[in-house]
């Protein structure tokens, strides 16, 4: 059975930073094209980033230069690190494994 567990949500003020994780269990996340999702109250689900086998990632243009998706095999963990935080980037991250297995998410909340 495959499962993502997402942690390292919470509030931070405006400028600030956090690390997601996603760790997976049941799979070897090498074998899929890992992306984060977003998802605000009120607003259609957004994909955020995406690291492909090869490890080649491709951004949102609203997150482009501030958020880094990166893997580690040997964990077994995909991470989103997220710099110069903004309250418009306060959603539910989740992670999903080409879209087929999804994790329950974690709630960032950008405010001061």
């Amino acid at each position: 059975q495959v499962q993502l567990v997402e942690s390292g949500g919470g509030l931070v003020q405006p400028g600030g930073s956090l690390r997601l994780s996603c760790a997976a269990s049941g799979t070897r996340i090498r074998l899929y094209g890992m992306n984060w999702y977003r998802q605000a109250p009120g607003k259609q689900r957004e994909l955020v980033a995406t690291i492909s086998f090869g490890c080649s990632t491709n951004y949102a243009d609203s997150v482009k230069g501030r958020f880094t998706i990166s893997i580690d095999n040997a964990k077994n963990t995909v991470y989103l690190s997220m710099n110069s935080l903004k309250p418009e980037d306060t959603a539910v991250y989740s992670c999903t494994a080409n879209i087929t297995y999804w994790g329950q998410g974690t709630q960032v909340t950008v405010s001061s």
